[in-house]
């Protein structure tokens, strides 16, 4: 009898667990981190809740990261960016969610991060030239475009259509739920969007591009911006645009033709992994603040931090959100692993996708059990923890929802013939 290898063996000894990994930042990047850490918590940790009020990043902070380095970092220095990989961009995102508790920055951070790796990779010499630079200064925003009304998670159902000319390309559409709208129409700057060229070809027939809001000569003629009102991450607007016969050049293609859907996913993976961390970091800030919270409250004459009840709590948070952390990690050095051709695409899409399944879910409970911990305290707009879980709340879905990564990772465990979609 043919004895057949047990499926945790295959699942235990497949590609993703065998990558070799050095658990250790370069020293290099324990100076970034030290960098980003000392700006954060000098600058941005003692404004960040009156962005609450404000609805936007202060300038002086948008300066500030920009003399770091770390606006669309991932954008090559020889256009204004300082090449960083997925790894020392996660090391920011992680010190920028401990010190912001609205969420702003860091999102204003990784979507620039990501979608900045895109550009820099895919696109033209001539619009890297044009944008880049005004980017990484802080002048313009870089943002992502992909999500309509209609169509999030499926990118099929997509309604943007860009059609070829003799000079380019003209595109009609309406695009909805985009960071950024306010920033890139009002400053300066655009958006990586995508629409369909060839609708017959569903998602084959895709394209990428650039999509300026906001240029050299102002506003963009035939784009009509709206602003919401969202629960959190108040700092940053969120809102959409419409797109009526706006012509680019041809230069703005981002990639091939038609190839659109197949890029879009690398800065999908770029940013889940960014906002994995996040998550963690953010809920472990929470944490921070709520163990100083219950060594210090009395209930019954004796500090809260003695109940066994709150204590295993604060274990179980705490190992969960350092396991994510250390995941997420993981899955960016795959990631970067990956562009070095040391590793498999779908290794990434499982990696990063393992990582993002839990790590809404994982953050926002603990944030929930310390807003909890502190009772009505933790209902007032002076917690800001409450201030975390409303900005970690938007990440079930922002870049992929939770339920989407289940699909991901099982269909890399079965195989796409197991895709329930098709």
């Amino acid at each position: 009898m043919k004895i057949l290898p047990s499926p945790f063996y295959t699942l235990f000894t497949s590609p993703i667990s065998v990558v070799k990994m050095d658990y250790s930042f370069t020293e290099e990047q324990e100076m970034i981190r030290q960098s980003v850490r000392e700006f954060a918590e000098k600058k941005i940790a003692p404004i960040a809740m009156e962005m609450e009020k404000t609805k936007e990043i202060p300038l002086e902070i948008v300066k500030g990261l920009a003399e770091l380095g770390v606006i669309a970092c991932t954008a090559a220095p020889e256009y204004g960016g300082v090449g960083f990989d997925a790894v020392t961009a996660g090391i920011v995102a992680e010190e920028l969610a401990r010190a912001d508790p609205t969420g702003s920055i860091p999102v204003f951070f990784l979507i620039q991060a990501s979608w900045g790796h895109v550009l820099n990779k895919y696109g033209t010499e001539e619009c890297k030239k044009e944008v880049f630079p005004r980017v990484t200064k802080g002048e313009w925003f870089l943002g992502i475009a992909t999500t309509e009304s209609d169509a999030g998670s499926d990118l099929g159902s997509t309604r943007t259509r860009i059609t070829p000319t003799q000079n380019g390309y003209v595109v009609n559409g309406e695009k909805m739920y985009i960071s950024g709208v306010r920033e890139a129409y009002t400053r300066g700057g655009g958006h990586v969007t995508i629409a369909k060229q060839t609708p017959e070809a569903g998602t084959r027939g895709m394209s990428l591009f650039y999509l300026p809001l906001h240029g050299q000569n102002g506003p963009t003629p035939g784009i009509t911006p709206t602003y919401l009102d969202d629960l959190g991450r108040e700092g940053i607007s969120t809102g959409g645009f419409t797109i009526d016969n706006v012509e680019i050049p041809k230069h703005y293609l981002i990639g091939e033709e038609n190839k659109g859907f197949y890029i879009v996913h690398e800065g999908y993976e770029f940013a889940r992994g960014l906002i994995s961390i996040i998550c963690a970091s953010a809920g472990l800030k929470s944490l921070e603040n709520g163990m100083n919270y219950i060594k210090q409250r009395k209930c019954f004459g004796i500090p809260i931090g003695k109940f066994e009840w709150i204590q295993f709590k604060l274990a179980e948070h705490y190992t969960k959100l350092t396991m994510l952390k250390d995941l997420a990690f993981k899955a960016m050095y795959i990631y970067d692993q990956e562009q070095k051709g040391k590793a498999k695409r779908f290794e990434v899409s499982k990696a990063i996708a393992m990582a993002k399944m839990f790590a809404q879910e994982w953050a926002c409970a603990a944030v929930d059990d310390v807003m909890q911990w502190q009772g009505a305290f933790g209902y007032t707009r002076e917690c800001s923890d409450q201030c975390i879980w409303r900005a970690l709340r938007s990440f079930g879905w922002a870049e992929g929802s939770k339920e989407i990564m289940r699909v991901i990772v099982g269909r890399e465990l079965l195989g796409k013939e197991f895709i329930s979609y098709r």
